[in-house]
């Protein structure tokens, strides 16, 4: 068992232990605790379980790929200042990568030729080595692998020195070539972005009242609003702004699989942001929000009520959510929060709930086969775009990156939109 020990810095404690370099040579590793002894020799002992248990460090000539990525997890990923969504995001891509033959493969056998091979894999689909059918994946798909092989194996080279070179350098990521029948008799283009109707939209939120699904109200802030499902579902009252109607969108609900725990975490890009809504929406939420008195009425003290508690790891915090009935303890480290999406029972509407809750609807309702969460945001922004609004005011309210990305992904809006705007030249015409 590798030996550590626990000091104070400041106001905070560290925690240390030995490990086996590349060159089989004892080096000591440190490490930020929190400002609890306690709490941080906890930290410590788990350290020291992870590394016996997975042997992180070890001769270079030993190494495969798969040691390797969880080696740059703990030493690089987990330290490092991504966001808690997109480390989560590389872990589960890790355990996705290290499924494949790749994983297993020696650091020291490992060429460019072979890294090849697994993103063509990926790109192109093809037979695994099983015998199982691998579907190709969509460029966006494909590039949480790319970071993350290229990302490791720079770490392999320095500061770990267990490669001379990196073979990633090498390594082109392909895309399969999209293709379109050239004398296909259908007159529709095929390129617009996935939306629904206003009358697919009633059939939806029709069914879930029916089954009262609490994806209710979820879906109907999406529609008005174009949040992200994970933005949906994190929204509390405070962040409401009734007199004003306007929304400000903090943070971001997400499961975490590599934790196993539903989390609340920054937005997509880290940055707060403020939607206004309508009239609609504002008399949906006032009606939501007496519903939910109602049922705390109800259901007395089964009724529940939601916290989330912070947690250190590894100098990351995550604010993990839990739902207790208001006659149960609270444990002293946890803190109210009051969600807006709720149970009837007063639990948290999770976004992996509401996205389940849209695929069975989508299998139920007829016209909205292949529905998905996401198409409410397309069809917020298309809705927008084609009535008239500045792309720039929308691309604020999305909170994307720039507004070519935007525009990029709505150019295609609606096809009435596009009828309206080529028939534009005819008043030019008449003039």
């Amino acid at each position: 068992m590798a030996k550590g020990s626990v000091r104070k810095k400041g106001k905070k404690w560290y925690y240390r232990f030995y490990v086996e370099n590349e060159s089989g040579n004892l080096v000591q590793k440190e490490y930020a605790g929190t400002e609890s002894k306690s709490e941080t020799e906890a930290m410590l002992r788990k350290a020291m379980e992870d590394y016996e248990a997975k042997k992180f460090v070890a001769k270079s000539e030993n190494v495969t790929v798969g040691a390797l990525l969880d080696m740059w997890v703990e030493e690089e990923l987990k330290p490092g200042n991504l966001a808690n969504g997109t480390v989560s995001l590389y872990q589960s891509t890790i355990e996705r990568i290290k499924q494949y033959p790749i994983g297993d493969r020696k650091l020291k056998t490992v060429t460019p030729d072979h890294l090849q091979a697994f993103f063509d894999l990926l790109a192109f689909g093809g037979e695994k080595p099983d015998g199982s059918e691998a579907k190709p994946l969509a460029s966006n798909s494909i590039r949480p692998y790319s970071a993350v092989m290229q990302a490791a194996f720079r770490f392999a080279v320095f500061p770990k020195r267990l490669m001379t070179f990196n073979p990633m350098q090498y390594v082109k990521i392909r895309h399969k070539q999209e293709t379109y029948e050239l004398f296909n008799e259908d007159s529709e283009d095929g390129l617009t972005v996935p939306t629904i109707s206003f009358e697919q939209y009633k059939a939806l939120t029709d069914y879930l009242k029916k089954k009262e699904n609490p994806a209710l109200l979820p879906v109907q802030i999406a529609y008005y609003t174009g949040l992200r499902i994970g933005e949906v579902c994190a929204l509390t009252w405070q962040d409401i702004d009734m007199r004003e109607q306007t929304i400000t969108v903090r943070r971001s609900m997400r499961y975490n699989g590599t934790r196993h725990k539903t989390e609340v975490s920054t937005t997509k890009r880290g940055k707060i942001r403020t939607v206004d809504f309508c009239d609609t929406l504002a008399a949906l939420l006032k009606a939501a929000r007496t519903e939910q008195h109602k049922n705390r009425f109800q259901y007395g003290e089964l009724y529940s009520l939601n916290y989330y508690k912070q947690v250190q790891e590894k100098g990351r915090s995550y604010y993990e959510l839990y739902s207790l009935q208001r006659m149960e303890e609270v444990p002293e480290n946890y803190r109210e929060i009051d969600f807006v999406c709720l149970r009837p029972d007063g639990c948290f509407e999770s976004s992996s709930t509401v996205s389940i809750a849209c695929r069975t609807a989508s299998k139920k309702i007829p016209g909205l086969e292949g529905f998905h969460f996401h198409q409410l945001r397309h069809t917020f922004t298309s809705n927008l775009l084609s009535n008239g609004a500045a792309p720039k005011d929308v691309h604020e309210l999305l909170g994307h990156a720039d507004v070519s990305t935007t525009m990029n992904i709505y150019a295609h809006s609606t096809r009435e939109a596009k009828r309206s705007s080529a028939r534009l030249l005819d008043k030019v015409v008449g003039d």
